[in-house]
């Protein structure tokens, strides 16, 4: 694959800061309106100025969420090689930076899609549907984050108003509550039914809510987050995604402090697997009696709920792999 210019591109909802560089260095720089009228403009006339083909040219830029949605969409009409990569990833390989405004952390991507291009992961569109999932997604956990609001809120003033107080503000104060918690349920309502519409997603639903303990919310963000296991397919990689895999932390021979996962990680996902472990660990089976074993050894229980999260990866990235219901008692048949 022949790259000859990388495009880094920093995102904000009005605005895409664009540095182009070649060889090493930087040859062009633009800022323009988030909008497709003006990405086609300035981008073609970009391309044309010096000579690059969208084909032999890499397009970087970090998850941005739905303010990347029009440039990726008009960058995936043409064809175009693009990268997404985590904000953390090219702060921490860029060293100890001074200042940052946009066209410095445009120059930034770019430099580093040059310097790592040969580690990088292509982006690949997901199908509409799981565009719909993700949105829907996104909004319930602005709903369910606004619902704990609302609640502790009043459960604070429980314990210092009056009760006369109480009593003249509690409907305005549980009444949202109840709103949003039907709003929260129809969601999830919506995403079970969308998740029927497509065969092949909803074959894969039905694989990996046979494991125990994971449930429809779980797997529904599993499907999103992996692209329905398209952009990661390696259990290994997605557990760091999920920051369930501890990582030694030594040096030399002063230095022994124990193993502890990364805190960079999507930790929505590290969540509903952590409620999926605490489900799994009181199902009749393997996994409960690990569990049960390892904390009678004096093992931490956390640690060992994180060993059991690392787990339900494994099994859901090996049953999808193996393109099968999970079974308790699965007996590995190997193929002549």
């Amino acid at each position: 694959m022949q790259i000859h210019h990388f495009v880094g591109i920093d995102i904000s909802k009005n605005t895409l800061d664009v540095t182009m560089v070649n060889n090493g260095k930087i040859i062009c720089y633009r800022q323009m309106a988030n909008t497709a009228k003006e990405i086609n403009t300035v981008i073609l006339q970009m391309m044309e100025e010096h000579v690059a083909s969208i084909e032999e040219t890499l397009f970087c830029m970090e998850h941005t969420g739905m303010y990347s949605m029009i440039l990726l969409r008009w960058l995936n009409s043409k064809g175009a090689k693009i990268w997404l990569e985590s904000s953390q990833q090219i702060k921490w390989s860029s060293g100890r930076a001074r200042g940052k405004n946009d066209k410095v952390d445009s120059e930034r991507i770019a430099l580093y899609a040059f310097k790592n291009h040969k580690n990088m992961i292509l982006w690949k569109a997901p199908k509409p549907i799981l565009d719909r999932i993700a949105a829907l997604l996104h909004q319930r956990s602005r709903l369910l984050k606004a619902k704990k609001q609302l609640s502790g809120t009043f459960k604070e003033q429980k314990r210092f108003y009056e009760k006369g107080i109480l009593k003249s503000i509690e409907k305005f104060a549980t009444e949202p509550v109840k709103v949003l918690h039907a709003q929260i349920f129809a969601i999830e309502k919506e995403i079970n039914n969308i998740l029927k519409e497509d065969e092949k997603i909803s074959h894969l639903y039905k694989i990996i809510t046979s494991i125990d303990g994971v449930g429809p919310l779980t797997a529904a963000y599993v499907l999103v987050t992996t692209n329905e296991f398209l952009t990661i397919s390696d259990p290994k990689k997605y557990s760091c995604y999920c920051g369930v895999v501890p990582f030694d932390h030594t040096s030399g021979t002063s230095v022994r402090k124990r193993s502890r996962v990364s805190h960079r990680a999507n930790k929505t996902i590290k969540t509903l697997l952590h409620l999926a472990a605490l489900s799994a660990i009181q199902l009749e089976g393997d996994i409960k009696d690990y569990y049960i074993r390892k904390v009678e050894e004096g093992k931490n229980k956390m640690s060992v709920l994180n060993a059991v999260r690392n787990k339900l990866v494994l099994r859901i990235f090996a049953c999808v792999k193996q393109d099968r219901i999970f079974e308790k008692n699965y007996i590995y048949k190997k193929v002549a």
